[in-house]
């Protein structure tokens, strides 16, 4: 019974959030409160267990980031991309929108796809200021470019790191087996966007020979402080890379980037501190709070224990079922308590097979599944929330269907071709 109230309360609130009736960080609140108040979650355990609540290392890794960019912010080098980049593309809308993809596909998998898109989001929100474009349509299209683009490696989206952490799957293992197709669905995505987006590139040759007429290097204001920061930010892009090595979460690389940015950049505290995003990481809370109580109820596991104790020992569907499963739930659910919620029924699954490469194929179309199936909807992946969030406090706001409209289109053609990578390349 209480995994029908769960899911109930669960559906009613998603419901809320993708009609936009009502405030999302309220309904998820309101709907966490319920969770709790009914024991739907493991009680207390729910502020310390990243598997039945609140994730603190998604929480406090977007927190560190939020203070690092607020702070790099203040030197005017965002300002200067901007310029930059829309020099680059001539003022070009499309050739604009492919660098920016570009950027941050190759950056993804190496940062991970939230912090990039804090990096990358406020430099589009101004260059597209400056063109006086809309800048909705360049953040879409950059976070499911992250979103790709950080399927590459094993440090590039938090659900690889929990697969590969199940797994016992190497950095290498993953840039062997999953690059291949990301560089082809990546490749695809740029042309898709092209007609996606293709009501959004008005050119407007006033503007665009404005901008070229600027000067980036004015833009900069505290040179001093930029070659701080960026030796801070260079030193926390490290520790995120040498995480596996080092031991050291991302989360706390990232606080003490933030503290020492601080330290070096001798600000006022309270300046800073409203740059952060609070909205976001309250939602980020509750939303953990709401996939908890499916956890805890047994919704999440009874629906993958179901889904492939259905398929017996053809492991081809074993995998069709894993990799479009995990890219229609993740996208639902948030890939991040998704993964981890699945892996272990993954890795049940795997042991009972005897040929350990068709074990490995299973855990590929599995991390293939949840990677793509972030693109889903405005709520499947943190990288979106985080966005939605920059893009609401810059005056361009996405609303959910906006985003989710354009989502479930590529996550449905990147699914299509990761079967097809995955029946090629394991089962053929």
């Amino acid at each position: 019974m209480s995994a029908y109230v769960a899911l109930a309360i669960f559906l009613v609130a998603f419901f809320f959030i993708a009609t936009e009736k009502a405030d999302k960080v309220k309904v998820v609140l309101i709907a966490a409160g319920l969770m709790a108040v009914l024991g739907l979650v493991p009680g207390a355990e729910v502020f310390f267990s990243e598997h039945e609540g609140i994730d603190w290392n998604v929480i406090f890794l977007l927190f560190g980031m939020m203070i690092i960019v607020g702070i790099i912010k203040q030197t005017g080098v965002f300002d200067y991309l901007a310029i930059w980049a829309a020099k680059r593309s001539q003022g070009r809308p499309y050739r604009l929108m492919v660098m920016l993809m570009a950027i941050t596909a190759v950056a993804s998998p190496f940062l991970d796809n939230v912090t990039t898109i804090m990096l990358v989001a406020p430099v589009t929100i101004m260059v597209c200021d400056r063109l006086r474009i809309p800048a909705q349509p360049y953040l879409i299209a950059e976070v499911l470019a992250s979103n790709i683009g950080g399927a590459a490696t094993l440090i590039g989206d938090p659900p690889n790191i929990i697969i590969g952490s199940r797994a016992g799957l190497t950095f290498n293992d993953f840039l062997v087996h999953m690059a291949p197709i990301v560089v082809v669905v990546f490749a695809v995505f740029v042309l898709l966007t092209r007609v996606m987006f293709r009501g959004s590139f008005h050119y407007d040759a006033g503007h665009a020979a404005a901008v070229m007429a600027l000067d980036e290097r004015r833009a900069i204001t505290d040179p001093r402080l930029l070659t701080r920061c960026l030796v801070v930010l260079g030193l926390v892009i490290a520790g995120f890379a040498l995480h596996a090595v080092v031991h050291v979460d991302p989360s706390i690389v990232a606080l003490v980037g933030a503290g020492v940015m601080l330290m070096v950049a001798r600000t006022d505290v309270n300046e800073v501190l409203r740059e952060v995003e609070w909205s976001t990481l309250v939602f980020f809370m509750g939303l953990f709070i709401m996939v908890a109580g499916l956890v805890h109820t047994g919704v999440i596991a009874a629906i993958g224990t179901w889904a492939l104790g259905a398929l017996g020992d053809d492991y081809f569907v074993a995998a069709t079922a894993l990799l479009f499963g995990s890219g229609v739930l993740g996208a639902f659910f948030d890939n991040i308590p998704y993964v981890a919620t699945t892996a272990p029924i993954v890795e049940g699954v795997v042991a009972q097979i005897p040929d350990p490469s068709t074990g490995q194929a299973l855990w590929w179309a599995f991390a293939l599944g949840a990677d793509f199936g972030g693109n889903g909807t405005a709520v499947a992946a943190s990288a979106n929330v985080v966005a939605l969030g920059i893009a609401a406090r810059s005056g361009h706001k996405i609303t959910f269907w906006q985003f989710t409209r354009y989502g479930i289109v590529v996550t449905i053609i990147s699914t299509l071709m990761a079967w097809a990578y995955v029946w090629l390349r394991y089962f053929a």
